[in-house]
């Protein structure tokens, strides 16, 4: 297994999964026992149901296509890094998300564990660093 190929594919599918809402597509790319914290100081989404289940609330109070784009992925061993920007439209208005993904891939290639730490802003800010 290719981590930075795996990293590199977690990161296109993000990236379109989050516009269309593809839950499926993206639950796709984690293990089957594998781990997600939406935050570090909640509970984790455990599976790919938990996954499912966590991406089905947040999903469903966006009111237009998130705009998404990932930076390329710094890996090293199984793990790999990647930063995000994301532009999204809730009821309250539009706000902007800053963050990144800690990942950690199993044998087969899938997400075994992901950590996300981000910042939000209300507003959209224009996309950084050339992205």
């Amino acid at each position: 297994m290719d981590v930075h190929e795996a990293a590199l594919r977690w990161t296109r599918v993000w990236t379109s999964g989050w516009a269309d809402k593809d839950i499926e597509a993206i639950v796709g790319c984690q293990a089957e026992d594998g781990v997600h914290w939406s935050t570090p100081f909640g509970a984790p989404h455990r599976g790919r149901a938990g996954l499912r289940e966590y991406l089905q609330g947040a999903f469903a109070s966006e009111i237009e296509p998130t705009r998404a784009r990932f930076a390329a992925p710094v890996v090293q061993g199984d793990h790999a890094a990647a930063e995000y920007w994301a532009l999204c439209r809730y009821d309250s208005g539009p706000l902007t998300i800053s963050g990144c993904t800690l990942l950690r891939f199993d044998a087969d290639g899938l997400v075994a564990e992901s950590r996300d730490y981000s910042y939000v802003t209300p507003g959209h800010r224009p996309f950084p660093f050339g992205w």
